[in-house]
């Protein structure tokens, strides 16, 4: 019986970021004009060890005025436990909602930026945006300047976009340690 050949379909090149869409869904928390604002994002990247994060947001999201002119936000890793929230909180704006009020969530105060960190969250990354040159393009190219985590919440899971309304809840963890040989310093 002869092999099938494994064949390639066509993909929409405008959904083709699915391919690649990166790390787990995350809020990101802005200050402005005295108002807070939460915002879900699933399009940004890990640039670099520093931490440098690319953030892909634009001028039909309340969130993009506010780093525009205060250049700071958190970036906050919620669990999968609130995964629910997290996409009701990207279906409405903060222009017209105080989402921490809405989903029940406690803004913490941020050591080195005004906007708040998110309590609920497993983790909280305080960020200055280093670069502007692509806020044109969407592109907002951002340092971590304090971190935070919270080791004691009951679910550690965190969650990513497929980009098509379906996600995927982390699963067992293989730690692999012991042959990252060449990287031994950095684990």
């Amino acid at each position: 019986m002869a092999k099938k050949k494994p064949t390639q379909e066509e993909f929409p090149l405008e959904r083709a970021f699915t391919f690649v869409e990166s790390g787990p869904v995350i809020l990101v928390s802005t200050w402005r004009r005295r108002k807070r604002n939460l915002m879900t994002v699933s399009c940004h990247a890990s640039l670099g060890f520093e931490p440098t994060i690319g953030l892909v947001l634009g001028p039909w999201n309340h969130s993009y005025d506010a780093l525009v002119e205060t250049g700071e936000c958190v970036i906050a890793i919620p669990p999968a436990s609130l995964m629910e929230a997290v996409v009701e909180i990207g279906n409405c704006s903060g222009a017209e909602v105080d989402k921490f009020k809405r989903f029940g969530l406690t803004p913490l105060p941020a050591s080195e930026v005004k906007a708040p960190l998110v309590a609920e969250c497993l983790r909280n990354l305080e960020c200055r945006v280093v670069d502007r040159e692509m806020a044109s393009r969407h592109l907002f190219i951002l340092e971590g300047v304090k971190a935070w985590h919270n080791p004691l919440l009951p679910d550690q899971r965190t969650f990513h976009a497929n980009g098509d309304g379906t996600f995927v809840i982390d699963g067992e963890t293989i730690n692999l340690r012991h042959k990252m040989t060449k990287w031994q310093d950095c684990i």
